[in-house]
């Protein structure tokens, strides 16, 4: 598959022995919280979003393509790339990788939609992001 949008990051994971499910892989859930720790440290780097601040992601929607079985031990490289941008979301797209071989396994994707705390309701998205999305 090809990712629309641009790299914007690239996390490198390892991935724990806990990881593993009864079957002796990685559980699905597994490649989900992969992509949420790239995305979170993505955003701190930007520093966007953090829990102190009054505004943040929220994720509406979110996918996966399970493209290779992941088993320990791994070490991962977790590619965030950033495609459309709206007034108040962003298109985020995610590619999981063996840092050793390249071998892909797993791509995926999330909408982002920017949250204000206090109001429990959108809010712009960041200049910053939208700037990203542009670029």
């Amino acid at each position: 598959m090809t990712i629309p949008g641009k790299k914007v990051a690239t996390l490198e994971v390892p991935l724990r022995w806990g990881d593993m499910d009864a079957y002796g892989h990685a559980n699905n859930t597994v490649y989900f919280r992969l992509f949420e720790e790239a995305r979170i440290a993505w955003f701190n780097s930007l520093q966007l979003g953090g829990p102190e601040e009054p505004t943040g992601p929220v994720i509406i929607k979110t996918s996966a393509t399970f493209l290779k079985e992941l088993c320990h031990p791994a070490t991962l490289l977790v590619e965030t790339y950033v495609g459309k941008a709206g007034n108040t979301s962003l298109d985020t797209y995610y590619r999981l990788r063996d840092a050793n071989s390249g071998e892909i396994y797993s791509e995926g994707d999330a909408k982002v939609v920017w949250f204000d705390r206090t109001a429990r309701a959108s809010a712009p998205l960041p200049d910053a992001l939208r700037a990203l999305a542009a670029g």
